[in-house]
């Protein structure tokens, strides 16, 4: 099962990555640190809640591109 997020914090979060792509990583505490950058004015439970989703659509979004990686590399036997 996985953990259930409220439609705020998914709105939030996917604007955030529409405006902000290229400056969000996978790591939670650089993308904490981002919000508090750009001037998010939530209070920190919900700017907590919003770099984790934030955190975790990115490695859905990057996963794929390393498994192609993977694939081209060729395999030493």
């Amino acid at each position: 099962m996985g953990k259930v997020r409220t439609e705020m914090i998914k709105r939030i979060s996917n604007e955030l990555i529409d405006r902000y792509e290229k400056s969000f990583t996978v790591d939670f505490e650089q993308n904490k640190q981002f919000l508090n950058e750009i001037g998010l004015d939530v209070s920190k439970k919900l700017r907590n809640k919003v770099a984790g989703y934030v955190t975790t659509l990115m490695k859905i979004e990057l996963a794929p591109l390393e498994e192609e990686e993977e694939l081209e590399q060729p395999q030493i036997l």
